[in-house]
């Protein structure tokens, strides 16, 4: 049987490279202010998309580098090499005193625009973690307490985001409110989220939000979460409701997406086509528990097999996983483990699940694996080893799995995000 790893690898890469902020971020960029322009970047491509914004200003416009100022906020392991734009390494998923920092000289940077002033806001998809910015009465420790339930409750990143939206100073439109005295706030956002809602990715700090107090208080009732006082007093307090379009805030605000999931998941489809397998694209904004997105994959994959059929099941979007374990792992891990148990049984399928940022869940170190990838061998490797399946997935512990079997996907920081990819030959 062919190794089809470097296939699902080459279509993996395809769809990475067709977001990196060196091919997508100049062609948008505004030409430069009489006065300065003040670059605002946070996210896990922040650093590479100040490092393209710094190239189109400073070499390609020649600005007078006195005139180009900013922060960028990216994900720890993140960072590239910048000239006249800060970078500061931040947590993720879970905020750190870091991206507190951060988040507030960011808030300073913004409030100094003057109306000479260009503010460029670029986001990328880890934004809401790195930009951290307590609501009044709220602590740092309230804060991280209430994003670790969020994140272990299965909520999807929309609801987490209407959350934190209600209990920020910087999110739900209110970094343009910082820095309305701009002559314009232009955001250009790579987007993470389905349906590429301007309002969800980094949670909207330069967009109207929809979303409302009342929202919030319901998505914590919904997953029973247990918070503090002090939250429940934030999320009933009438001052901490979200930017609405009326604000002016927004008068002289534009936002344009600059790469979408749809256009990566288009490219890695392409990449499958050229290696000659029909094509089978379920989109690109799918969400949904990782196992059960996982067993209805598998059906069409051995639906497929069974039919002799050569295909590539594509997908994008973003899973969750409701945590009921002690393990290690992520969205992408946990497809693919639901997969290995679902598949062990069937040659001639091979299938491969990643984060286009290069970290599926993990601790928040630029090693954290990707995903993982499977095929014969890892069912013949979990088979001699002893491995079951079923029980990683009851401790949610995919990535001790797939340490085991040698196949987590590991491909350090990809410097953009567009959600995942997941792909399923079949042979």
């Amino acid at each position: 049987m062919t190794d089809q790893r470097p296939l699902l690898r080459a279509i993996f890469d395809a769809a990475v490279a067709a977001a990196h902020p060196d091919v997508v971020l100049a062609p948008h960029l505004e030409p430069p202010p009489t006065g300065r322009v003040i670059c605002l970047a946070a996210g896990k491509g922040a650093a590479a998309m100040a490092a393209a914004a710094e190239r189109h200003y400073l070499d390609a416009l020649k600005l007078d580098p006195a005139r180009l100022t900013g922060i960028a906020t990216t994900r720890h392991g993140h960072s590239v090499p910048t000239r006249r734009i800060k970078v500061t390494e931040a947590g993720h998923p879970m905020p750190d005193e870091a991206g507190l920092r951060a988040a507030e000289e960011t808030l300073q940077l913004a409030e100094s625009a003057r109306e000479d002033d260009l503010l460029l806001v670029l986001l990328s998809g880890g934004g809401s973690a790195n930009w951290i910015a307590p609501a009044s009465g709220v602590s740092f420790a309230q804060k991280q307490a209430l994003t670790r339930a969020l994140l272990r409750s299965g909520a999807p990143i929309g609801e987490i985001n209407t959350v934190r939206k209600h209990l920020s100073r910087i999110k739900g439109g209110r970094l343009a409110r910082a820095g309305q005295h701009a002559v314009e706030i232009v955001t250009l956002a790579i987007s993470d989220v389905p349906h590429d809602d301007p309002s969800a990715i980094a949670s909207g700090p330069t967009v109207p939000d929809p979303t409302t107090l009342a929202d919030a208080r319901a998505i914590i009732a919904k997953y029973g979460l247990q918070i503090d006082d002090a939250i429940h007093r934030a999320l009933a307090d009438p001052h901490n409701e979200s930017c609405k379009a009326s604000d002016p805030a927004f008068a002289r605000a534009r936002f344009e997406l600059i790469a979408k999931p749809r256009t990566s998941l288009d490219a890695a489809i392409a990449r499958a086509k050229n290696a000659g397998y029909a094509v089978l694209d379920l989109g690109a904004d799918l969400e949904g528990e990782a196992r059960e997105v996982a067993a209805d994959h598998a059906r069409l994959a051995l639906k497929a097999r069974s039919e002799g059929r050569r295909v590539a099941i594509l997908s994008g979007g973003e899973l969750t996983v409701t945590v009921r374990g002690n393990g290690r792992g992520g969205p992408n891990q946990e497809y693919a483990l639901a997969l290995t148990d679902l598949l062990k049984d069937t040659p001639g399928i091979a299938a491969l699940a990643g984060d286009t940022d290069g970290a599926d869940g993990g601790g928040g170190a630029a090693s954290d694996p990707a995903g993982a990838i499977i095929d014969a061998s890892t069912f013949a490797r979990m088979k001699s080893l002893g491995l079951d399946p079923r029980s990683y997935l009851d401790n949610n512990d995919a990535t001790a799995f797939f340490a085991a079997t040698g196949d987590l996907l590991q491909t350090g920081p990809t410097l953009t995000n567009v959600n995942d990819v997941r792909v399923i030959l079949v042979d």
